[in-house]
């Protein structure tokens, strides 16, 4: 398993190398000290794991991942305080570990992304095995909390990460299931649903207008299947705005 440490104080970069000497199976294939550093090493490794630091100078650890684009490999963070535990499962966050970092803590987060580089691992070689993608046409069946819905998946225009969950928005409902992005990604047919950003799937069929946004991005409106009428504004990150481009052109 390849990672990447991301830290701007070489002495914490240091201790966490010697502790994950403990842990052969993880290949320290990099270190950062700032953002923009890490960004040209995850480009270029396209590391399993990022060991990450929040508070940098320059871009924090929560900025690094927003401009991440594709899929991001998965992150333990690594910090001094506590108060940003919540946020950090908010970014699809595995563990977040204080300093000092306590070696059993360690081998816990280590065991976390093994189970989930596994089941990815799984829900892939059974994709393609199977070659069997969800369709606009297949229904599925959705709970959240005490609602239950079986929905046509063509009526589901967006899908939005919310940490460990993905919010399924159709018609004026939007119930959450156990479930990660990437993985939903893998199961949906490439035809029809499209990975806009780091945190949206979209339904290419509810696309109604396409704008030039910053960076070489764009940005989609999709179609209002909200009864109160809210405009649903989705940003395609600069990369996938290539990608775009040529799947929908002719």
């Amino acid at each position: 398993m390849n990672a990447i440490i991301i830290d701007d104080e070489r002495l914490a970069r240091n201790e966490l190398k010697r502790l994950l000497e403990e842990f052969p199976r993880i290949n320290v294939v990099a270190e950062a000290a700032n953002a923009n550093e890490a960004i040209e090493l995850i480009e270029m490794h396209q590391p399993d794991l990022l060991f990450l630091d929040i508070q940098m100078p320059g871009k924090n650890g929560f900025e690094l991942l927003e401009v991440l684009e594709d899929k991001v490999p998965e992150v333990i963070f690594t910090t001094a305080y506590d108060e940003y535990a919540l946020k950090a499962f908010e970014y699809n966050a595995l563990d977040y570990l204080m300093k000092p970092i306590d070696s059993i803590r360690l081998a816990e987060a280590i065991l976390k992304v093994e189970e989930e580089l596994k089941k990815s691992a799984q829900t892939k070689s059974q994709a393609e095995l199977s070659q069997d993608y969800l369709t606009e046409n297949d229904q599925v069946f959705v709970k959240d909390g005490e609602k239950c819905w079986f929905v046509k998946l063509g009526k589901v225009r967006l899908f939005e990460s919310m940490g460990n969950y993905v919010r399924l928005h159709f018609e004026d409902q939007k119930p959450m299931i156990l479930k990660s992005l990437n993985s939903l990604e893998e199961r949906l047919d490439p035809k029809n649903y499209f990975r806009a950003n780091r945190k949206h799937i979209i339904n290419l069929q509810w696309v109604d207008k396409i704008e030039p946004w910053f960076s070489g991005g764009l940005l989609v409106t999709l179609k209002n299947g909200d009864k109160n009428n809210n405009i649903e504004k989705i940003e395609i990150s600069r990369r996938q705005a290539i990608k775009f481009k040529d799947l929908m052109s002719l």
